[in-house]
């Protein structure tokens, strides 16, 4: 991680962090504010909408599963505050029917975690995303495949966890299980 400053001008571009992950929003806050950014924390989408409306950030970073509303509904309320605010989808559930969701909701960008700063930054300002970044070159495993099935399946139901476990013919709670663990990389 490089300690350059990025924006140097005279108004810092202000960023919107939301995360609930108090420990890792503090530490990124402190570190994109030496990139000379001005940054905003928000750990629910409530928290966001308000902090937006009042000061609307030229840029965001959304963690997609939080408590309450997810990232993926949060992301066009914020692009209605502005639609030219660059925001990125932070995950460390990712999928790639949560990824292609994020894209066609109007991401410019998503990432897994960990990712660091410089990650962030270049996702935030990046001309286009990388689509093939986004599909594996491997083969998946029957376990990846399973993670994007029911992730493809969720997204379908617009994260309702009752539709989803009935339409993949399983009990709710064996998909809220499935549902907390971290997907398998491949």
């Amino acid at each position: 991680m490089t300690e350059e400053v990025l924006f140097d001008g005279d108004e810092q571009p202000h960023l919107l962090l939301v995360d609930d992950d108090e420990t890792f929003t503090h530490i990124m806050a402190r570190v994109l504010a030496r990139k000379g950014l001005r940054v905003s924390i928000a750990s629910t989408s409530d928290e966001a909408l308000k902090i937006a409306n009042e000061d609307t950030p030229e840029y965001a970073v959304v963690d997609l599963k939080m408590n309450g509303e997810s990232g993926l509904v949060l992301l066009p309320k914020l692009l209605e505050v502005d639609a030219e605010m660059r925001v990125v989808i932070l995950t460390g559930y990712s999928s790639i029917a949560t990824a292609v969701e994020a894209i066609k909701r109007g991401a410019c960008n998503y990432l897994c975690k960990p990712a660091d700063v410089d990650d962030v930054l270049a996702a935030l300002l990046a001309k286009h995303v990388d689509v093939d970044k986004l599909i594996p070159d491997s083969p998946m495993s029957v376990d990846r495949l399973e993670w994007e099935h029911i992730q493809r399946v969720l997204s379908e139901y617009d994260g309702n966890i009752s539709a989803t476990a009935r339409a993949l013919g399983m009990h709710r709670r064996t998909l809220q299980r499935k549902l907390q663990k971290r997907p398998v990389r491949r």
